[in-house]
C-alpha cells in the first residue's frame, strides 16, 4: 500500500508555515472578519478553526502559495457555516450576506470611517474603548490583535488563566451589550480615543520592564508584541506625532535589552552597561522617529519621554550624558503629567545634574505628599543618594525598605548587593 502520510520534516515545515502566517496576518484576517460579521467571538472561533484545518491539511497538500489568503478564505467559510448553524440564524442574516458577498469576490461595502478605514485600526479602537476597564483593554488587545492565547496573556501579567479568561469574556460581553461600534471614532473624538489606545500599548510594553514578580528582568516576547502594535499605529496614523513618539520610546528602551543584565543574570544599570551591546539600528530608528514627531510642533508625553531616552542613547559615554537637558525635559513632562512617578524621575535627574542633596530634598517632598509608599524605586533612589552623601546608616535603612517592597528577584539581588556595600562602610 502506498504511504501518503507526510514526512516528518515536511509536516514540521507545514506546521511552522501555518504558525508564521497566523502570527503575522492573524490580526488583519480577524479584523476583516469582524468588520463583515460584527461578532468578535464568531470571528475568533472561525480563525482558530481555519488554523486547525491548515495544520491538518498543509502537511498532506503542501503549503499554499499565499498562506494568509488561504487562511482568510478558510476562516470566512467557517464563519458562514457557523452562522448557518446558529439557532439565531435570522438575526445574523446581515452578517451572512456580508460574508457571502466577500466569498463571491464582490467589492466590500464602502468604508464608513472617513480617511482611516483599515480593519485593524477599527479593531484596535474597539478593543481599547474607554467603556472597558483598562486591564480588559490590554488583555483583549493582546488576545485579538497579537494572537496570543489566553494562557499566554495570563502568564504575561502573572494571573491565573481562568482569571484572564473571565476578564476577556467580560470585555467581549461589554462590547456586545453596550453595542460598542466597530469603527474608528469621528475626527473630533479621535484625540480622546487615541489616548486610550496609546495607553494600552504602553501598558503592554511597560509590563516587560516594570518591577514585576519573578526572576525575569525583560519579557522580550511581550515587548515585541507592543512594538509591533506601535508600528501598526504609526503605519495607520502617520499624522499622529504621539504614535511616533510612543514607538520611538519603546524602540529606544528595548534597544538596551541585551545590556540590562550580565552573564549571571544580575541587573546592570544604565551607566554601567556595555553600549556596544545596544542595538544600533533600533537606536537610530528611535531617534529619527522622535525627531520627526517633535518637528510637527505638537509635543506630548510620549514624545518627551522618547526625547529623554534619546539624550541617553546619543551619549557615547555615561560622563557625556547631558543631565541638565534631561532634568529640563523631565520638568516639561512633569507639567504635562504631574504624577509622583514623573516627579521622582525628575528628582533623580536633578540629583545627577545639580548634586545629590538637591535631589534628596525633592524626593523627601514627594514622599511626604504620599502616593508612592509601596513603590520600591522611591526607597531605592533615596538609598542611592544617601550613599552618595556618605550617610551609610540611613542608606542601609532605605535599601532594606526597597528590598522589602521589590518583587523582582533580579532587582532584589542588585539592591542586596548595594546594601552589603553600605553596611560594610557603616563603621
Amino acid at each position: 500500500m502506498l504511504d501518503v502520510s507526510p514526512q516528518p520534516d515536511a509536516a514540521a515545515r507545514a506546521r511552522e508555515a501555518a504558525a508564521v502566517a497566523f502570527s503575522s496576518e492573524g490580526g488583519r484576517i480577524l479584523a476583516g472578519l469582524v468588520r463583515a460579521c460584527g461578532d468578535l467571538d464568531l470571528a475568533q472561533d472561525a480563525l482558530q478553526e481555519s488554523l486547525a484545518v491548515a495544520i491538518e491539511h498543509w502537511p498532506l497538500d503542501g503549503v499554499p502559495v499565499n498562506p494568509a489568503a488561504w487562511l482568510t478564505t478558510a476562516a470566512r467559510r467557517r464563519a458562514i457555516d457557523r452562522i448557518r448553524r446558529d439557532q439565531r440564524f435570522a438575526a445574523k442574516l446581515a452578517a451572512l450576506g456580508a460574508l457571502l458577498e466577500q466569498e463571491e469576490g464582490l467589492p466590500d461595502r464602502p468604508a464608513e470611517d472617513g480617511a482611516v478605514a483599515d480593519d485593524r485600526l477599527r479593531l484596535i479602537f474597539t478593543c481599547c474603548h474607554p467603556a472597558l476597564a483598562p486591564e480588559a483593554r490590554v488583555a483583549l488587545t493582546l488576545r485579538a490583535l497579537c494572537g496570543l492565547t489566553t494562557a499566554e496573556v495570563a502568564r504575561a501579567f502573572l494571573v491565573e488563566e481562568t482569571t484572564m479568561a473571565q476578564r476577556i469574556v467580560r470585555a467581549k460581553r461589554k462590547i456586545r451589550d453596550a453595542r460598542i461600534p466597530y469603527r474608528v471614532p469621528a475626527h473630533e473624538d479621535l484625540a480622546d480615543r487615541l489616548d486610550s489606545v496609546l495607553t494600552v500599548v504602553y501598558l503592554i510594553f511597560n509590563a516587560c520592564y516594570s518591577a514585576a514578580s519573578g526572576d525575569q528582568l525583560v519579557r522580550r516576547d511581550l515587548a515585541s508584541e507592543a512594538i509591533r502594535l506601535g508600528r501598526l499605529l504609526v503605519e495607520l496614523l502617520p499624522g499622529e506625532p504621539e504614535a511616533g513618539g510612543l514607538l520611538a520610546l519603546m524602540l529606544l528602551h528595548h534597544a538596551r535589552r541585551d545590556a540590562r543584565a550580565d552573564d549571571a543574570g544580575d541587573l546592570v544599570l544604565l551607566d554601567d552597561q556595555d553600549r556596544s551591546r545596544w542595538h544600533a539600528d533600533e537606536v537610530a530608528e528611535g531617534i529619527a522617529l522622535v525627531d520627526a514627531a517633535l518637528r510637527r510642533g505638537r509635543a506630548g508625553p510620549y514624545q518627551v519621554q522618547a526625547a529623554i531616552a534619546a539624550v541617553h542613547m546619543e551619549a557615547r559615554t555615561p560622563a557625556a550624558t547631558d543631565w541638565a537637558q534631561i532634568a529640563a525635559l523631565y520638568g516639561i513632562l512633569e507639567r504635562m503629567q504631574p504624577v509622583p512617578t514623573v516627579r521622582l524621575n525628575h528628582a533623580v535627574a536633578v540629583a545627577i545634574s545639580e548634586g545629590p542633596l538637591a535631589g534628596l530634598e525633592l524626593i523627601d517632598a514627594i514622599d511626604a505628599e504620599g502616593g508612592l509608599e509601596r513603590y520600591h524605586l522611591l526607597s531605592a533612589a533615596r538609598a542611592d543618594l544617601l550613599r552618595r552623601l556618605g550617610r551609610n546608616v540611613s542608606a542601609a535603612d532605605a535599601y532594606r525598605r526597597a528590598i522589602s517592597l521589590c518583587e523582582n528577584e533580579t532587582e532584589r539581588r542588585y539592591l542586596a548587593r548595594r546594601l552589603r556595600e553600605v553596611e560594610a562602610g557603616e563603621g
